[in-house]
């Protein structure tokens, strides 16, 4: 199965452009990122990026940054690539072709998830980081944002040193994979970021997760635009 990924012909993707930087919050994800591939740059990216990184800090991180044209079309096809491997290597993540980057999102599904109050990297856990950090190996042009979440239980205090703890715990372990830590951004957000109903156990458990976005770095950048010119 492919990363799910949106395209949409121009006139979409101007009338999109034109909802999105003005409000409108019907369109997805995906959608946005498509968007910003097709008709952006690194200008619109970053105006857009803000606007929808404020409910969705992977999504802005990976709008943010696009280069956009040929370049962006470029980086989105090595992107493609590793998000294929991804899904094919760790079944069960929530993996998201958006624009240049990809946005995973991985909980009690995919491996890689945290008990009540637990920041430890778990044997599951492990099993899963050491396939990723395999991929991330193989693809060495990209900056890794990686960001902890909680769900309420505890106090806001609380949540937000325990989602640090869980980024961290991310990061640290990948680096230890063999993965270059100088790639590494991690950010936390306790209990502010919910993408379930922290009122049952399940969508509990499901906010307990680590996203993290996949960009390229500027040497990636720097080859796509020397690729495709003229």
């Amino acid at each position: 199965m492919k990363p799910r990924y949106k395209t949409m012909n121009y006139i979409l993707s101007l009338a999109l452009v034109f909802s999105v930087t003005t409000g409108c919050k019907t369109a997805n994800n995906t959608q946005k990122g498509a968007v910003i591939g097709t008709a952006g740059g690194a200008v619109l990216g970053g105006v857009i990026g803000n606007n929808v990184g404020k409910g969705n800090t992977v999504l802005g991180a990976i709008i943010g940054g696009v280069v956009g044209g040929a370049a962006g079309a470029y980086i989105g096809n090595r992107m493609d690539r590793q998000a294929e491997r991804i899904e094919t290597e760790i079944p069960g993540a929530e993996v998201e072709r958006v624009g240049e980057g990809i946005s995973i999102t991985f909980d009690e599904r995919s491996g890689v998830y945290f008990d009540t109050n637990k920041s430890n990297i778990n044997s599951k856990s492990a099993a899963t980081l050491q396939k990723l950090a395999g991929i991330f190996k193989e693809y060495p042009n990209s900056n890794i944002l990686i960001e902890g979440h909680t769900d309420n239980t505890g106090s806001d205090e609380y949540n937000m040193t325990l989602s640090k703890k869980r980024a961290l715990s991310v990061s640290d372990y990948l680096a230890e994979k063999g993965v270059n830590s100088s790639r590494f951004t991690t950010k936390w957000y306790g209990e502010d970021q919910p993408q379930h109903d922290n009122s049952t156990a399940e969508g509990r458990s499901k906010n307990r997760r680590v996203a993290i976005a996949v960009v390229a770095n500027e040497r990636l950048k720097q080859e796509a635009v020397q690729k495709t010119k003229g």
